[in-house]
Order: C-alpha cells, then sequence, then structure tokens
C-alpha cells in the first residue's frame, strides 16, 4: 500500500510503498520489484535522499547485538536510533565518537550521511570509527565490508546516501566519558571577524560550533554566540551518580504555523533576543549532554514551525583558505533578508575523501522555508559556494542541480559512480534525489 512520505524538511512530499522488516528473511521475501527502492531510519534527513518508488523502513530492525563494555565496540542493526543507543552506553561511561544535533537518527542513517559534528576538526565524521557493516546488495547478497576487507564499498557506502544497498548492521568504536555531563565555555563574538578568531584560538577544543545572526550588518555583521565543550570529568559533577542519564522533558509544536509568521521581522526579533539573553560575554557552566548536543529534540515536531509548505536546509562547506567567501555568502543573506533562526557555523578537520561531504573549511546550515523566490536564490548560493572551491551537503538536499553536485564533488563524484556501476550495477537502489543528479537513471 502506497503513503505519502516526506523527511524532516517537509519538502517533498510523495507516495510510496513502504516495506517494514524484523528478520533478513522478511526483508528479501519484500525486494523482489523491478521499481526503484531506497533505505530509510526516522526521515530526519532534510530532503529527498531517502525518497523513492520503494521505502525500506529500518525502525523495526533495532536490536543491539554486541556490546563490549570494556572496549567500548558495539554493533547494532541499522534501525537503532541515537537515543536508544544512550540509554544503553551512557550509564556505561561510553558516548558516541560523532553525533549530529539530533538523537532521533538511526545508525544506518548515520552512515549513509556520514554524519558530523561538533568534533569533526579533532574527531572526524562518523566513517572514522566504523569498523566494520554489513550490507545487503542489489544481488540480494550480503557481504561484509571493513577497512582489510572491500575498503572501496564502505567508502562508498559512508556517505553513499543508500544507493551500495541496504546497511543492515554497524560495528563502531565508542569513546570513554567519566560523566554523562558537558563543560561548557559559551562566548559571545561581537562580529564575523571576532569569531572566526575564537575558532582559531580555540581549535583544539574537542566540540565547537556557533550560531550566527544572518541579518546583521555594519560592525555587527556575523556577531554570534560560539558554544565549545569537553565531556566533564567526574570531579567537576557535584553529588549524585555521574553518567546518570538526563531527564527526559519534551514540549510539542501542536500545528503548522501561518507562512505569513516567519519574516524578516520575527527573525530579527528572535534573533536579537537570542543574541541578548546571553547576558554574560564569556560563561562557564556544566550542563547534560542532551542540553549540549540534541537541545531542539526537547522540542517535539519544531519543523511544524516552518509552515504547512516546509523549509530546505541549506549547508555548504568552504575551504579553510577561503575565509573571504563565507563573508561574501553571508552578507548575500543578509542583504535578501531571508536569515534563518537557525544559523549554524562550525569548522571542519581534513577531509577523508570519498564522496563525504567534509573538507577542511567552515561549514554553514540554514534553514529557509520554502516559498516563492527560493530555489533560485539558492542557485545564486550555489554558484557562490562552487566559485570559491565549496560543495553541498547531499543529506540537507532538496533542490541542487545535478550539474552543482558535479562540480562540488568534482573526481569524487566520478570515483562513486563507478563504484555504484561495480556494487549496483542494476541501479535497484536509488531514490529521488539520485535521478535528480543524474548519479543514477530516473
Amino acid at each position: 500500500m502506497k503513503k505519502a512520505v516526506t523527511n524532516w524538511g517537509n519538502y517533498p512530499i510523495m507516495e510510496s510503498e513502504e516495506i517494514t522488516f524484523r528478520t533478513i528473511g522478511e526483508l528479501k521475501s519484500q525486494l523482489n520489484t523491478d521499481k526503484a527502492v531506497i533505505a530509510r531510519g526516522n526521515g530526519r534527513c532534510y530532503g529527498d535522499a531517502s525518497l523513492s518508488e520503494v521505502t525500506v523502513n529500518t525502525l523495526k530492525y533495532d536490536k543491539i547485538t554486541a556490546f563490549d563494555t570494556e572496549t567500548g565496540v558495539i554493533t547494532c542493526q541499522a534501525g537503532v536510533t541515537l537515543d536508544q543507543l544512550l540509554d544503553v552506553i551512557v550509564p556505561k561511561g561510553w558516548f558516541l565518537p560523532v553525533t549530529p544535533g539530533t538523537k532521533f537518527v538511526t545508525i544506518g542513517g548515520m552512515v549513509a550521511s556520514d554524519v558530523h559534528g561538533k568534533n569533526h576538526h579533532v574527531d572526524g565524521a562518523f566513517s572514522r570509527h566504523v569498523l566494520e557493516l554489513d550490507l545487503l546488495t542489489g544481488s540480494g547478497d550480503i557481504v561484509t565490508c571493513s577497512a582489510s576487507h572491500l575498503p572501496e564499498l564502505l567508502e562508498a557506502t559512508c556517505g553513499g546516501m543508500g544507493l551500495t544497498g541496504i546497511i543492515l548492521s554497524v560495528r563502531f568504536q565508542l569513546k570513554p566519558i567519566e560523566t554523562s555531563y558537558i563543560a561548557q565555555h559559551r562566548i559571545k563574538a561581537p562580529n564575523l571577524e571576532a569569531l572566526l578568531e575564537l575558532f582559531e584560538t580555540h581549535k583544539d577544543v574537542t566540540y565547537s560550533v556557533a550560531w550566527i545572526d544572518c541579518l546583521q550588518k555594519g560592525d555587527a555583521f556575523g556577531r554570534s554566540i560560539l558554544l565549545m565543550g569537553e565531556h566533564a570529568k567526574a570531579a567537576q559533577v557535584a553529588g549524585g551518580d555521574p553518567l546518570k542519564l538526563p531527564r527526559k522533558k519534551s514540549i510539542r509544536f501542536p500545528f503548522n504555523l501561518p507562512s505569513w509568521v516567519l519574516n524578516t521581522f520575527t527573525v530579527r526579533a528572535f534573533n536579537w533576543v537570542y543574541y541578548n539573553k546571553a547576558l554574560h560575554k564569556d560563561k562557564h557552566s556544566i550542563i547534560s549532554y542532551d542540553t549540549f548536543f540534541y537541545p531542539l529534540d526537547s522540542v517535539l515536531h519544531w519543523n511544524r514551525g516552518y509552515g504547512k509548505n516546509g523549509f530546505v536546509q541549506y549547508q555548504f562547506v568552504i575551504p579553510i583558505e577561503n575565509k573571504q567567501g563565507l563573508i561574501d555568502i553571508l552578507k548575500r543573506i543578509s542583504d535578501k533578508g531571508w536569515g534563518s533562526f537557525l544559523a549554524v557555523l562550525k569548522v571542519f578537520g581534513e577531509q577523508k575523501g570519498g564522496i563525504q561531504f567534509p573538507m577542511e573549511g567552515y561549514t554553514l546550515a540554514l534553514d529557509f522555508p520554502v516559498r516563492e523566490g527560493l530555489f533560485p536564490f539558492l542557485e545564486e548560493l550555489d554558484q557562490l559556494v562552487l566559485s570559491y572551491g565549496g560543495r553541498i551537503y547531499l543529506s540537507k538536499d532538496a533542490r541542487m542541480s545535478a550539474e552543482t553536485y558535479r562540480s562540488g564533488y568534482n573526481g569524487a563524484a566520478e570515483h562513486f559512480s563507478k563504484l555504484l556501476h561495480q556494487y549496483n550495477p542494476e541501479q535497484k537502489f536509488r531514490s529521488v534525489q539520485s535521478a535528480r543528479l543524474a548519479i543514477t537513471r530516473s
């Protein structure tokens, strides 16, 4: 039976046949189809990468199958979500090696998107910590790939947006912790130049991310709040169990806001409040990992705030030496007056290779509600990003052109296509995105 499927941006929406499974046998028995197939986890990517004629929902394939509490090596099925995983590993003194800004994503989705976090400049992307994974290929075979066995298939699967096959299980290395808390250091930066200097000064801090006010001009252009953190030591946490899980609390966004609510005035007002509520320019505090890594997860269905037309998240990266490109792009956004409530800047470390998004440079992510004129404007930004040697994140993409994809990923796109020809020759696994970007046929 077909159902309407969309991802976190609520754009686009399409009809798809959904497959669910609890065992490999159930999965294989349902894949005898000539239609396009793609795996989908919890639907937290923003665009159309996990949309297809047939969608394989992995959420019922959700068991942790092995966990060595001495070494921190864990194996779990692809449908396990981070919130399920954290409840198990944190009380045992372990944490995720890399985490995105939400814990409501699956391990399979983490691999397919090769997620990065606030610590990429130190620890790289999630793929750096994957020891091996099991993959169901288009031929129906299950293969195990690792750095020593089928390394090219592992490389193509990490960041490959599900096009090499259906990820079944992942074995990866966790990070040891003494507490479930983060020692946070927050600094207000009066402008973009000051922020970039702060990033450089504190480049050895494990976690760092900045919120940017995209609508400011003049001396306050790019004013920001930089958040940095380290896993707190036991001696920094007073009383009780230092590995106690944070109390889960949430509120629910009840309905889609009318589109007129999101305008330059309301974004400017929000930015003013957010920047000025931080009363102290420089502040240290001990907070839960939930508060530091997943602040938006406490607002269920916050995506409804962008209205029934949905939104797209635009995330790009440009090389570290092209700081002027970041300035020019932010000025273009400021001049347009389409600033985002959530404009997040991070610094990436060295590029790993393959089809992975990160390169050593600056990455900025912004949310834009879908409206008239948005896509032509984003095409203008695409050209600016490309002119400075950058590229767009596939996991956040819902609209870039095949030409922009090939230009941004350059040789990596060609190499990825060759690997897909080898491991997905019949193009059984393909998505709306892969067809749009001419990675696969329509």
